[in-house]
């Protein structure tokens, strides 16, 4: 069991890590909103959902009590909402959680993985589909509503 001084020390290493990492700015990858079903066992019984994801990372939420080490890398397979494919395995990196009553949210780097591939494939096509132009109404035409 740790003292509580290295306790401390782990918690405020844990914070400035975690403000550096949050901090939108710094990130060299462009994350997309997306919802997808996230099966890591050995963090948490219960499937997380995926809040956000890019090529180097992802946001997940639980809703259940979390066992996490921000130190072990680990295999998740997400399930992706866009994908009727089968999930993408992904080796992933915590780099910070965020904990409330019986709720976290863990953002991960996404380590090299078997399925590296499509996941850049997806995000390409995340991409293409945040930059397509709005059909209901184009913008270089004016409303035609009185």
């Amino acid at each position: 069991m740790r003292s509580s001084s290295s306790l401390r020390v782990d918690g405020w290493r844990t914070f400035w890590h975690t403000l550096r990492i949050m901090n939108s700015e710094l990130r060299t990858q462009e994350r997309y909103e997306d919802f997808g079903r996230v099966e890591c066992p050995s963090i948490c019984l219960v499937n997380g959902v995926l809040n956000d994801i890019s090529k180097s990372g992802c946001k997940v939420h639980f809703d259940a009590p979390i066992t996490l080490d921000l130190e072990n890398d680990y295999e998740v397979r997400v399930r992706l909402s866009h994908s009727s494919q089968s999930p993408l395995v992904l080796m992933c990196h915590p780099q910070w959680v965020k904990e409330n009553a019986n709720t976290a949210d863990v953002g991960f780097s996404i380590l090299r993985s078997p399925d590296t591939a499509r996941l850049n494939d997806y995000v390409k096509a995340l991409h293409a589909e945040a930059n397509e132009p709005d059909e209901i109404l184009p913008q270089e035409s004016p409303c035609l509503f009185v």
